[in-house]
């Protein structure tokens, strides 16, 4: 691990791209959050898919951003990527409740098999 950190921004055209240098389990967390790498003559470009919306880019970015400081790495995550938070007036989601476990009334005597 460096002591500089890993950069996650918004690039000029728009693409979530990471700056900055990382190691091998640190490139497996990016990739974890969605990150694609690709060589260049420079190096590797890090990137998010393009076109995915920005919510979804800044939820992965936020995410890889979280993994990476859960793993004690230095991050500099762009603020305008963290997702906005929800509207005070948005209904609480609603959670499935598992079914529950009843138990059954035995069949009929003529319905049952008959063990072999």
């Amino acid at each position: 691990m460096t002591s500089d950190p890993i950069r996650i921004t918004r690039g000029e055209g728009g693409e979530v791209e990471v700056e900055g240098r990382y190691d091998a389990f640190a490139a497996n967390i990016l990739a974890r959050a969605g990150f694609l790498t690709y060589p260049t003559l420079r190096g590797q470009w890090v990137r998010l898919p393009f076109d995915l919306g920005r919510a979804w880019e800044n939820e992965h970015a936020s995410w890889a951003a979280d993994m990476l400081l859960a793993a004690r790495y230095a991050v500099d995550l762009d603020p305008d990527l963290r997702p906005a938070p929800p509207a005070a007036s948005a209904p609480p989601s609603a959670r499935r409740a598992s079914p529950a476990m009843t138990a059954q009334p035995t069949p009929p005597a003529g319905v049952r098999r008959q063990s072999r």
